[in-house]
């Protein structure tokens, strides 16, 4: 079953300095129908402007992470991580008995695009970690490249939890079929272009919540890119 989150009925707020979409219930936007999916707690799309950001601000047990669209993103943090994640990099912070970070757009002229996403743990307490990948030496046209597991594999960031996040990068006209498990479920959230999962059309911004489905079927009808979820 495949079951569309479109972008337009998403939570949504504008604070000026921050534009934000929420895919879930999230701050004072709240839908009992969307309050996760199974380990999916925030999936928000936020512009930031030039020049702002979220100031100095606490996290505990919650995996935390940040995708960056476009744009940059400067990153401060009580470990004493301090790091700019540029277009195409991904940051996780693993919060743990709690961190204190800040994210602001260091631009004098451009906004930031970026998507946030929290994923609940599946152990509490644990010591905060922090990592930064880049990617796009990583990712070709058509294939999958795994980000994010919870072992680690193939040098992706390691995750407390039984999720393996990938991006997907399709060229126009592109396929990737992906086989998914037994007892597994996928969430995949569109962040360019158009595709087209088995018959359902999405585009930027849409997502979709996807369960007893034994093969996904992922086309582009021009170049897209999209991230998807593989959970337990």
């Amino acid at each position: 079953m495949i079951q569309k989150r479109s972008s337009r009925e998403r939570g949504y707020a504008n604070h000026e300095w921050l534009e934000t979409y929420h895919s879930f219930s999230f701050a004072r936007y709240y839908d009992s129908k969307h309050m996760n999916f199974r380990y999916l707690r925030v999936i928000n799309e936020d512009r930031v402007q030039p020049g702002t950001g979220f100031g100095m601000h606490s996290h505990h047990d919650m995996e935390i992470i940040t995708y960056i669209l476009d744009g940059s993103l400067k990153h401060q943090d009580s470990m004493g991580n301090q790091s700019i994640i540029y277009t195409g990099e991904v940051q996780h912070i693993s919060a743990g008995t709690g961190i204190m970070h800040s994210e602001l757009n260091p631009s004098e002229s451009d906004p930031v695009h970026f998507l946030q996403i929290w994923i609940t743990p599946d152990r509490m307490g644990i010591e905060p970690r922090y990592a930064q990948r880049k990617l796009r030496d990583n990712i070709s046209d058509n294939q999958l490249c795994l980000i994010a597991s919870k072992n680690g594999e193939n040098g992706s960031i390691t995750l407390n939890q039984d999720v393996n996040l990938y991006v997907l990068s399709l060229d126009s006209g592109g396929q990737v079929d992906y086989e998914l498990q037994p007892d597994r479920y996928a969430w995949i959230q569109v962040t360019k272009g158009t595709i087209k999962l088995k018959d359902i059309t999405m585009e930027a911004g849409d997502g979709a919540a996807i369960n007893e489905e034994k093969k996904l079927e992922i086309n582009a009808n021009n170049a897209a890119e999209m991230l998807l979820f593989d959970l337990s």
